[in-house]
């Protein structure tokens, strides 16, 4: 059975671990799928080089945003490519809060500073906005419109949250995360479990990050044929071979995943068989 005595940050870093390392998990990287230019051991020493961030955030010392900003820049060296950056979004404030009710405190309390060192992470990465978004990343003039608003990072996931999944946990209170890891702990212990919570979430809604790729025909197909495997009318293979085919990665279940298995690991869910 799982070690309960583990550390919050060693729990964190398992989770990020133990979610690349699941399989099938149609269209994403795992130990039995590459991206050409995004590897797993990306995702491996991704969560290694986070740890001085995840430690950071345990503390329960400075600013979410700032740390965030931190994971981002310790990751970047593997040369994998945006490996993390949702998960750190979910993770940052669980790992920073311990649960849940711990994380919405702390995100209650981020200001502009913590705002404008996300954006500043996000900057860092590969992830686009929509160019019809007035605080896109990219443009100067947001961080601008950010000081004069006086907007929070909780300000900025709730304008995000209407397109982006991730930034919607943090509106509603880790909704799909809560879901996630109670459905571990109903299906019970292994990788097997993490791979069908992956399934289950991804016939739940369409994944924005497919959405942000492919568009919204592209993301409600791959959550209807999610629901196809899991009733039974085609299997897991197929699918997982179709979104390896078109390119189709679903990352935004994937960052969910992760936050789900920390909640999980927390309360006696164990990842071995």
């Amino acid at each position: 059975m799982t070690d309960l005595r583990i550390t919050v940050v060693e729990r964190a870093q398992l989770a990020m671990m133990l979610e690349v390392c699941a399989f099938p998990k149609p269209g994403n990287v795992d130990r039995c799928h590459d991206y050409p230019d995004t590897v797993l051991e990306h995702f491996l020493a991704s969560a290694i080089l986070a740890r001085p961030a995840l430690v950071e955030a345990e503390s329960g010392k400075g600013r979410i945003g700032e740390i965030i900003k931190h994971a981002v820049r310790d990751t970047n060296s593997h040369g994998g490519g945006n490996t993390h950056f949702g998960a750190f979004i979910l993770l940052i404030p669980l790992v920073y809060g311990k649960d849940i009710p711990g994380a919405l405190a702390a995100i209650a309390r981020t200001d502009s500073s913590d705002a404008i060192a996300f954006y500043k992470a996000f900057a860092m990465t590969s992830v686009r906005m929509p160019a019809s978004d007035e605080l896109d990343v990219h443009d100067p003039h947001a961080l601008t419109l950010i000081r004069q608003r006086d907007m929070t990072l909780m300000d900025i996931m709730q304008h995000s949250a209407a397109s982006d999944m991730v930034a919607r946990e943090w509106v509603n209170g880790f909704a799909l995360s809560r879901r996630g890891a109670d459905l571990l702990k109903e299906l019970g212990p292994g990788r097997r479990s993490i791979a069908r919570m992956f399934l289950t979430l991804l016939a739940t809604e369409p994944d924005t990050f497919v959405i942000k790729k492919h568009g919204v025909a592209v993301a409600n197909e791959t959550m209807l044929a999610a629901r196809e495997v899991l009733d039974g009318r085609r299997s897991v293979e197929e699918l997982d071979e179709d979104c390896i085919r078109r390119g189709i990665n679903p990352g935004s279940i994937a960052d969910i995943v992760i936050a789900a298995i920390f909640i999980a690991l927390g309360e006696g869910w164990s990842w071995e068989f």
